[in-house]
């Protein structure tokens, strides 16, 4: 099962290189002022350390659970990756990392979103150096604690582990674009702040709204296939 799922994770990240070519982003490279740029820096670090030692933590408990780490990276890189054209200056895509949340905690995912967005800002001009702080609060940050704390009070109530694996993906991926929304309208509001968010909001619900529900989809076939294979795995994680 680990070389399968090691395919598995290289097969994504190659994937993930078909995209290269494309042109949108998450919140594009210029489209916050300095001020905003740095602040949204400032708010990630300390989920980023965090993570990092929530990580070495993982690691070092169970050094198995380096190759279930690198799926939920490559995975979150490809489905993030794929986008539709939306508000300027960013766009609508599944962000990926409610799987990870969900398997490894929200403190994780902010260190594997960071380093799924750098190689995305660095590589497939999908975001920006500059914008970097906002995409990871929103999409590595917001996403996976929502998506996590789905799934917990779902397991708490006794529903059902597809459901909640659903539910969970599919609230992660529209709270990280609610989240952007908001990012959007607090540093462009030249017309009031209400009429701008809500603007930004109504658009990205046209696209967002099915790629959520796909996501969710998608992330529960994954969680199907690991529970089938790597029950143990899940077990030692805490997920069933």
């Amino acid at each position: 099962m680990k070389r399968k799922i090691r395919l598995a994770s290289i097969t994504a990240a190659l994937l993930g290189l078909l995209v290269m070519n494309a042109s949108a982003m998450h919140i594009a490279e210029g489209y916050l002022p300095g001020g905003w740029c740095i602040a949204w820096y400032a708010v990630c670090i300390p989920f980023v350390v965090a993570g990092f030692w929530a990580i070495k933590k993982r690691v070092s408990a169970n050094p198995k659970t380096v190759t279930l780490l690198a799926m939920c990276g490559a995975f979150a890189f490809v489905l993030s990756a794929l986008k539709i054209p939306s508000v300027t200056g960013s766009c609508s895509h599944p962000t990926g990392v409610g799987l990870g949340a969900i398997l490894f905690g929200p403190l994780v995912m902010a260190v594997l979103g960071l380093v799924v967005l750098l190689f995305q800002a660095i590589l497939l001009a999908h975001g920006g150096i500059t914008t970097l702080g906002a995409n990871v609060f929103s999409m590595a940050i917001v996403g996976p604690f929502v998506s996590y704390g789905i799934y917990r009070l779902c397991k708490k109530f006794g529903v059902p582990a597809a459901v909640g694996v659903f539910l969970a993906a599919f609230l992660g991926d529209l709270l990280t674009y609610v989240t952007t929304a908001f990012e959007m309208a607090f540093a462009h509001n030249s017309v009031g702040f209400v009429e701008s968010l809500t603007t930004f909001l109504g658009i990205f619900a046209v696209t967002q709204l099915p790629l959520a529900i796909a996501e969710g989809l998608l992330t529960v076939v994954v969680f199907n296939v690991l529970q089938k294979y790597s029950t143990t795995e899940l077990r030692d994680l805490r997920v069933l």
